[in-house]
């Protein structure tokens, strides 16, 4: 994974760091609790048409984009397609359940990948983390909950 730029002082910026800044769930976090998260962060590159996850089967892996492109869908329906930067399988992250879609690179891809097991044995042991991630599902429901406030039931 290429430094893409500096800091203000020089220092090159660790582009793991960058990118998991970009996430929702890790917002929120300081720079030492981000590099907990890059340290369980695996790097892997994928071929054009690689399934990364299947709806329904239970896959505990959390993958941010680097670089690339990948289809979301559901039952062969197109839900999104994701692009540098974008992430899915927090979900899974958080709770080792099931897959919601399919998960399939469009063209080689870059993604940094985080298992289920790692990210709940960091949990345990760094509740910095544990805190911001479960403030930021809060955060996340909360406006679930807002937003579904005037549909009829």
């Amino acid at each position: 994974m290429a430094v893409y730029d500096a800091r203000m002082d020089g220092t090159p910026r660790d582009p793991k760091l960058e990118l998991l800044r970009r996430v929702p769930l890790f917002a929120g976090l300081a720079d030492e609790a981000l590099a907990e998260i890059a340290a369980i962060a695996t790097e892997r590159d994928v071929e054009a048409g690689t399934v990364l996850t299947h709806e329904g089967r239970q896959e505990g892996y959390f993958f941010v984009i680097a670089s690339g492109t990948v289809r979301i869908e559901r039952g062969g329906q197109t839900l999104n397609t994701l692009r540098d930067g974008d992430f899915f399988g927090e979900i899974s992250l958080l709770d080792g359940g099931p897959r919601t879609a399919d998960a399939v690179a469009e063209s080689p891809c870059q993604l940094l990948v985080m298992t289920y097991q790692r990210f709940q044995q960091l949990l345990e042991s760094a509740p910095e983390v544990r805190t911001a991630v479960f403030e930021e599902v809060g955060r996340r429901l909360r406006k679930l909950d807002e937003e579904s406030e005037g549909e009829p039931d």
